[in-house]
Parts: structure tokens; sequence; C-alpha cells
């Protein structure tokens, strides 16, 4: 058993840590642009496109994060590819990000009002812009609380990329418990870890939806 203090088990944790709000950041912000994409797809007059990005999305949804992982980390592997997990795990959550997004910002653009739409195309605009102009821009305000929520889950999937052996909170942990034998006070602090970085997106998504409650209601 090797001896770690409780600073040196803070120390390390909060390394993984920082590694586990890089990952979300490359996850959200990387998902967020892939996922809008797969929108304007969802969304597009051509079945065709609509069709890909419909099944793009029930895969990702469909399936386990873990197994996404697997299939991305092995499956490249056997091409003669070596991919570290870093890039696994960004590539996966990457993916998987990108799929709800897509979702939950096609709710929010259909929950526009069609009258919309037909105001865009009464001004002589594409539908391009109509989408840039008219309907964007009343989607992202109702799709902000959402989103910010959806980071929550985005933060707490990083754990599983532990599997793979992605340094991140809770394999830091993992590794520290099982060098000390105290398993309750490790994981302890990485459940208190995930906490300190969720709790904030959780109380600023609830205080987005009832701002913007208030601004309907008035």
């Amino acid at each position: 058993m090797i001896e770690f203090s409780l600073w040196d088990i803070i120390r390390h944790l909060l390394v993984g840590g920082a590694w586990t709000v890089a990952l979300s950041l490359i996850a959200f912000i990387s998902g967020g642009i892939v996922g809008l994409m797969v929108l304007i797809a969802r969304i597009s007059p051509r079945p065709l496109f609509a069709r890909l990005a419909k099944a793009y999305i029930e895969f990702f949804q469909d399936t386990p994060l873990l197994m996404q992982l697997f299939l991305i980390f092995f499956g490249i592997g056997l091409l003669g590819v070596d991919i570290s997990p870093l890039l696994t795990a960004a590539l996966g959550l990457t993916l998987f990000t990108s799929a709800y997004l897509a979702e939950i910002w096609r709710g929010c653009v259909e929950s526009i009002a069609h009258g919309q739409w037909e105001a865009g195309e009464s001004l002589a605009l594409s539908r391009w812009q109509q989408m840039r102009f008219v309907i964007l821009p009343q989607a992202v305000r109702i799709a902000i609380p959402p989103t910010v929520g959806f980071s929550v889950q985005v933060v707490k999937g990083t754990a599983v990329t532990s599997i793979i052996g992605f340094m991140e909170i809770t394999k830091t942990g993992s590794m520290i418990s099982n060098a000390t034998f105290r398993p309750l006070l490790v994981y302890g602090l990485v459940a208190v870890g995930y906490f300190i970085i969720c709790f904030p997106l959780s109380a600023l998504a609830r205080q987005i939806e009832r701002r913007l409650h208030a601004a309907c209601s008035r």
C-alpha cells in the first residue's frame, strides 16, 4: 500500500478534474458544431438528408456511449492506426453530444410557429436566410436552458472514458483507490469533484429557464 496524504489525493484528483473539464469543453464545443450541421440536415426539405441525419441521431442515442468508444478505439486500431485515449474520448463524446444537441435544437426550431416561415417567404428570403434571420434567433432563446442542462450530462459522460484509459477524474480516483485501499474517501472526493463541476451548470440552466418564463409571461 502506498501512503498518500489527504493533500496528495486531492492534488491528483484536481489534475484529473482539470482533464474532465477540458474534455467536456472539447466535446461540447465540437459536438455543438457537428450538431448544428446535423440539425440543418435533419430539417432539410430534401428527404435523403433528413433520413441520414435521423439515422445518425438514432444510432448515437440508442447505443451506449461505452460501446461507441469501444468501436472507435478498437475499430480504428484494427485499421493499423494508433489512436490515443484522448483522441478516442474526444471523438466519441463529440459524436454522442452532437446527436443529442441536434435533437434538442430540432425541437426548439420546430416549436417556432409555422407562420414565421411564411413571413420569411413573404419577404422573398431563401430557406437558409429564413433560418438565419428569422427562425434561429427565436429558437436560440428557447434552446439555451436545455442546452446548458445537457452540458451536465456531457460532464458526467466523461466518466465512461476511464474504461479506455483516459486519465480523467474517475480514472485518477480508481488508480489512487487501488494504491491506497481507501475507496470510500477517494470516491467520495471524486463525487464532490463532479458536484462542484456540475452543480453550477444545473443552477445556471434553472436560472435561465426561470428568466425566460418570466419574460414570456409579461
